[in-house]
């Protein structure tokens, strides 16, 4: 006997062999295995107080070895006298129900919290998968789509590598000669015309392409030929929508239309109807037409130096991409020279693939993402990063689920060990509670999706998603959404009903089963729920300042009491300009008229247009924006002269040769006072002279830099938008009034004025939207998050009550023990505010990358969301402590 062990007042404490424990629970029989762990640990404390821990250990590893087998046997014989029922008998089940059902009813607390935590993020999760479903299942339904591709043209420019999706004319059939590998090609070009007939007008867009247009997509042929239908030039494919909106119920095959506008119409016939283009479709259409039509079609064939238009091919089967791009180098060196010559001048490096100048593909299922080939849509990483928000959400509600879960087991610990000691085996333990978990999120599964069936029309409207009621009863939905539900309950409920179900019998009956000291897991699941919360409120802070910093930054020129009114294919925008200025000539309210090609910022009409310019002047290579207006535009947008003069009727050459520049013009020509200098396009063209200097200001978007700008008059290209000057003290009126006169000059024709302001905030919807979407989610995060930690923190500190009272008769005060409480909550959140600043600013500053005008990251941001997730854990936190705080000690351990 070794008296220093016996005397040792932690032999309570002390532990039986490890290996020795996992060899018994490995290879004894699964029936006896509690029993004898059991039996076994009060022998093991018995024989340390008796002999010390070497006698001790070595009789527990006899002992562990005398009832493995073969030495024990599996009392077969009792197994068949005593049958164990399934776990999954349908009077268990029923009987797992039932208990579920009362002890959720007796912890009703427990339970609300959790559903109503699980009921927002499925319901939130719903919201995004849906908008993320629909970007990523873009284009998706064409036959054959791996086989389409978008060509572009590929530049290495000294700079950055340039990527454009806009070809010239004859690539398309210079494509289709020299490779027999490409099945199918079409160009596209998209402009607007009116369609008339017998006497009804209807403006609608126009898709000018070839006759394979409808052997490369597969959208639905409803009436007509899908091989024949675009035949002849005379052709036209009509959507069933135009079909509707035209001819009403009347059959549109073999009618005759005519487009165009007045004095320059021409006759068609219709050979064929389309379904409308899914909304989901990079590819949209009202009349589909023979690229030949169109007018500069004549003069832009030939041309391997104009860009205008799309080209998609659909390559036969079993060709490589890779291999028809390297095929198509020799190609691009031959017909792109004029491209490869200016690189070699400027100095341009091959890329890694060795290419200046290529042609290449591009996957018609990625083109929806790719913003430099086809000008629109989101970009991959905000689809992605809606999917992580919804991923964190969720996250952050199994987290609450478990955290509760886990606290809560220790409540029932007893009711465990009872059920253990009455023989109830480990895996019906295990499926009665996970039973609770599944009853909870069956629940929350079933509001959240009724809570996101009925707030479908609302999240559209303030987050202009465009997802559908339909897009929920879709094969890919239900199967994302159920694979939701069963992820949350097996992960968020199964892991607490296995932890519940392997606590040991003897351990829990002798109250060795506390929650004196918060487990790593509960800490580290704490610590994650508050840095995605804080990651997201931080991302929201920032995406809201760079919105506003676009906003707010000078555009060059007062957006403020300006009218855009676009004017639509029904009327010649030049006359309309003359009617207007005649109407409104004496009205002391309209300050300047006068009219571009482009608009400034996105319209009611929703549609945009550049024209770039590139020549050479002076052995430099120069590249301008080429802007048609009218006479006062200067006036109009307030943009001050730095020198020469504005365009003036008075000066008839004005509209034939002389042009408006920017500083930003004047410098890349190399002309200090540039007034007075000549340029010419090309060799042959107009000699051009500059009349007037501006300063540089922002034509488009801020997402882009601003570019050289050149301004033109010109009598043959159409005016397509009217700006209208007002003074402050008419901006309520003046809309009215313009609708009004518009209604005189223009019959017939939609007035869809807009005010410039709100034109250039449509620039930034798409950011606008990010941000709102990351603050719904942040908050939804810090909601949940906070819930979690109330229920925790909760169950935490009723099961310190006895200590708060021995720490209150002690002469403890009522603020030291609120901060002993809630000190260690505070902590972790501390600990996620830490974690959380990297990843946000490492996130932020990729995605600022993007914009050539950004903000900067302010280190205050992190200061004030770390503050705010502080006092919100305090707040949380402290409503428990000081009501616990405040309970009478002798009432605490009377209960106690």
């Amino acid at each position: 006997m070794n008296p220093a062990k016996q005397n040792n007042p932690n032999h309570a404490d002390k532990q039986p062999p490890r290996w020795a424990e996992r060899l018994l629970a490995w290879l004894h029989p699964a029936e006896t295995l509690e029993e004898v762990q059991g039996d076994l640990d009060e022998l093991y404390t018995y024989w340390y107080k008796r002999a010390g821990e070497p006698q001790a250990s070595l009789r527990y590893v006899l002992n562990v070895v005398s009832v493995l087998p073969p030495f024990v046997l599996h009392r077969q014989s009792q197994k068949n006298q005593y049958p164990q029922p399934s776990s999954f008998h349908p009077s268990m089940l029923r009987n797992y129900l039932k208990i579920a059902i009362r002890t959720l009813w007796r912890s009703k607390g427990y339970a609300a919290i959790n559903v109503v935590g699980l009921s927002v993020a499925f319901c939130v999760c719903t919201f995004l998968f849906l908008m993320v479903y629909r970007q990523l299942t873009f284009d998706s339904f064409h036959q054959d789509g791996d086989r389409i591709f978008q060509v572009y043209r590929f530049l290495n420019e000294p700079e950055k590598a340039d990527r454009s999706g806009s070809m010239p004319m004859p690539l398309t059939p210079a494509l289709k000669a020299d490779y027999p590998e490409i099945a199918a090609a079409t160009r596209l070009l998209t402009g607007g015309s009116l369609i008339e007939y017998k006497g009804k007008y209807v403006d609608k867009n126009i898709s000018y392409t070839d006759a394979d247009f409808l052997q490369v997509f597969s959208f639905p042929m409803l009436k007509g030929n899908r091989t024949m239908a675009l035949r002849d030039l005379s052709n036209l494919v009509i959507s069933e929508s135009t079909a509707k909106a035209v001819f009403g119920n009347e059959d549109p095959i073999g009618k005759a239309l005519l487009l165009g506008n007045e004095g320059s119409q021409k006759q068609y016939i219709v050979s064929g109807v389309v379904a409308d283009a899914p909304d989901n479709s990079s590819v949209r259409y009202d009349v589909i037409a023979r690229i030949e039509n169109t007018p500069t079609y004549r003069n832009s064939r030939d041309q391997w130096d104009a860009f205008s238009h799309n080209v998609y091919v659909k390559v036969a089967p079993n060709v490589d991409q890779a291999t028809l791009e390297n095929r198509l180098k020799p190609f691009a060196q031959t017909y792109l020279s004029g491209d490869l010559e200016k690189l070699k001048k400027q100095g341009a490096k091959p890329d890694e693939r060795g290419d200046l100048v290529a042609i290449r593909l591009q996957k018609l299922a990625n083109v929806h993402f790719d913003r430099d080939i086809s000008g629109s849509g989101a970009p991959i990483a905000v689809v992605y990063a809606l999917l992580g928000i919804a991923f964190f959400i969720l996250l952050i509600a199994c987290i609450n689920f478990i955290n509760l879960s886990i606290a809560r087991s220790f409540t029932r610990a007893r009711e465990v060990g009872v059920r253990k000691s009455l023989g109830a085996l480990k895996k019906q333990l295990f499926v009665q509670i996970w039973s609770e978990s599944a009853l909870i999120c069956l629940v929350g599964f079933l509001i959240g999706s009724l809570m996101a069936y009925l707030l479908i029309p609302v999240f559209n409207a303030q987050f202009n998603a465009k997802i559908s009621l339909a897009s929920l009863l879709r094969p890919g939905v239900i199967g994302g959404i159920l694979a939701m539900f069963l992820l949350v309950t097996l992960a968020a409920g199964g892991y607490p009903s296995w932890q519940m179900a392997k606590f040991n019998a003897v351990d829990v009956l002798k109250g060795k089963i506390t929650m004196k000291r918060p487990g790593f897991l509960r800490n580290s699941l704490i610590v994650t729920q508050f840095t995605i919360s804080c990651l997201l409120t931080c991302c929201t802070i920032f995406a809201l300042q760079q919105v506003g910093y676009l906003r707010s930054r000078p555009l060059g020129f007062e957006k403020e009491q300006v009218i855009s009114i676009p004017v639509g294919n029904k009327y010649s925008g030049r006359q309309l300009i003359q009617r207007l200025r005649n109407k409104l000539t004496n009205d002391p309210t309209v300050l300047g008229i006068s009219g571009s090609g482009v608009n400034l910022g996105r319209g009611k009409d929703g549609s945009t247009s550049r024209s770039m310019l590139g020549f050479t002047y002076k052995e430099k290579e120069i590249s301008t924006d080429w802007l048609l207006v009218d006479y006062d535009y200067l006036k109009t947008l307030n943009i001050q002269l730095l020198a020469g003069r504005e365009f003036n009727p008075a000066y008839p050459a004005d509209s034939l040769d002389r042009v408006i520049i920017t500083e930003s013009m004047a410098r890349q020509i190399g002309e200090k006072n540039p007034v007075g200098k000549f340029f010419q396009t090309d060799t042959a063209g107009t000699k051009y002279q500059i009349i007037g200097l501006i300063p540089d200001y922002h034509l488009y978007s801020l997402q882009q830099e601003k570019k050289p700008i050149t301004m033109h008059l010109s009598h043959s290209e159409p005016i397509s938008y009217i700006f209208v000057r007002v003074t402050p003290q008419s901006l309520n009126t003046s809309m009215g009034k313009l609708r009004g006169i518009w209604g005189e000059i223009a019959p017939g024709a939609e007035f869809t004025g807009s005010f410039l302001d709100e034109n250039i905030d449509a620039w930034y919807r798409n950011e606008d939207s990010m941000a709102q979407v990351f603050s719904f989610a942040s908050g939804i995060a810090i909601l949940l998050s906070c819930l979690g930690l109330f229920a925790v923190a909760l169950m935490a500190i009723e099961q310190r009550t006895k200590e708060i009272g021995v720490r209150k008769v002690l002469g403890a005060s009522i603020p030291g023990i609120v901060l002993l409480l809630s000190r260690d909550f505070v902590k972790l959140v501390l600990i996620a505010l830490a974690i959380a600043t990297p990843l946000t600013w490492f996130l932020m500053n990729q995605w600022l990358a993007e914009y050539p005008y950004r903000i900067d990251i302010s280190i205050w941001v992190f200061v004030l969301v770390g503050g705010a997730a502080v006092l919100i854990a305090l707040a949380t936190v402290s409503f428990h402590s000081i009501k616990a705080a405040l309970v009478n000690p002798v009432k605490s351990l009377r209960s106690e």
